[in-house]
């Protein structure tokens, strides 16, 4: 793709709670919002306070659809993001089931309000995109990478079903099979694979600029055309997503009572790094508990 540079922007508003490292940062470019999650030390780790953050910005530009045609989503520095926060994962470990589906319903809710924008949304995926960094790739309208970028839903080399509407979203833009091939097998594909399996539309070396690029000629047609095309297009993806997400946020909170959870998060941290040894096979033939016979 040809990318033709926009002008500098001329908005920056930053949306956090502590000065020094904003979580979400809102900057324009005429008419294109780029919405950038700001946490660039850790890949962008997404924590609840991000999600605030990220929520209010969501508000902010929905309030602005008189001079903003559409938005860009990308990460600060390095990755677009890694995923959960380790400490927000260590402290899934510590609550209960519980309060677990409910914690992380809310949590996606947090980062999906990408969905109420009225106006079209581009992932400029300028690296890493991982977990539910993906989900929210995935949820944005259109997506654009670097060739270089990693991709992937690892959830389950985590010891966790996946979550934040991946298991949704992700058949949808690839298909079942490869959906479930990178599901079940925590598989991280780079850019030319995802461009090859429908996860991305396009690659360029400044994913940003390709993707304002793109924008760009969305927010120059007619608003009322676009908005309502935006509309009919996620009408039709999401049929099934409120049942999906109750179904992730449950299913997640069952396995962060496990055993191969704690591994998964060992695993995670440990040095040298070395995959996890999951040890969770239970015979499931009787009604009786293991240790009853």
């Amino acid at each position: 793709m040809l990318v033709r540079r926009l002008p500098a922007s001329r908005h920056l508003r930053r949306l956090s709670t502590t000065v020094d490292q904003p979580p979400v940062l809102i900057e324009t470019a005429g008419r294109v919002a780029i919405l950038r999650l700001s946490r660039p030390s850790s890949l962008n780790a997404m924590t609840a306070e991000m999600g605030d953050a990220f929520a209010e910005a969501i508000t902010e530009l929905s309030g602005r659809c008189d001079e903003i045609g559409a938005v860009v989503v990308t990460g600060a520095g390095k990755a677009f993001s890694a995923g959960g926060d380790l400490q927000f994962l260590r402290d899934r470990a510590e609550d209960s089931a519980w309060r677990n589906t409910a914690v992380m319903r809310r949590f996606y809710e947090r980062f999906l309000s990408v969905r109420k924008l009225p106006v079209p949304t581009v992932a400029a995926i300028n690296g890493p995109a991982i977990g539910a960094g993906l989900g929210l790739a995935l949820a944005c309208d259109v997506r654009v990478a670097s060739p270089a970028a990693k991709m992937g839903v690892t959830f389950v080399g985590l010891g966790i079903h996946p979550g934040m509407g991946t298991s949704h979203f992700l058949p949808l833009a690839v298909g079942e099979q490869v959906a479930a091939r990178m599901m079940l097998t925590g598989e991280v594909v780079g850019g030319e694979q995802a461009l090859r399996e429908r996860l991305v539309a396009s690659l360029d070396e400044d994913a940003e600029a390709a993707a304002v690029e793109v924008a760009a000629q969305m927010a120059a047609q007619a608003p009322a055309a676009v908005r309502s095309c935006v509309r009919t297009l996620r009408t039709r993806q999401e049929g099934g997503l409120e049942a999906a997400l109750w179904r992730e946020a449950d299913s997640q909170a069952h396995c962060y009572a496990t055993a191969d959870y704690l591994e998964g998060l060992r695993a995670l941290t440990a040095k040298p790094r070395a995959p996890p040894s999951f040890a969770g096979y239970e015979e499931c033939s009787s009604d009786r508990p293991p240790n009853l016979g």
